[in-house]
């Protein structure tokens, strides 16, 4: 079974972090309560194993596509290989 890759540049930790905190932000003036970890997982995981994204892109979308992927991302990573199933496609892939 493939392992997931976790070796990302520190710019792109600083994006990754900083695309999680937007995120949880968002999600919380919502009313929801996300697992910050786990969802930082989730993106780096996607970032790092089969779809790479555009980190500063996603970052600076209009909250309805910034949700679309990181929900999208969240809904359909594979936690055991990194990869997203379902035909889901972030609108922020490379």
């Amino acid at each position: 079974m493939k392992q997931i890759t976790w070796n990302c540049s520190q710019e792109e930790m600083q994006l990754l972090s900083k695309i999680t905190q937007r995120a949880v932000k968002i999600i919380h003036k919502n009313g929801g309560n996300p697992d910050a970890l786990s969802l930082n997982m989730d993106i780096t995981a996607c970032h790092l194993n089969g779809n790479p994204l555009k980190l500063k892109e996603l970052l600076e979308a209009d909250d309805f596509n910034f949700l679309h992927d990181i929900a999208g991302i969240s809904r359909y990573i594979n936690r055991h290989t990194g990869e997203l199933g379902d035909c889901f496609v972030p609108r922020y892939s490379k």
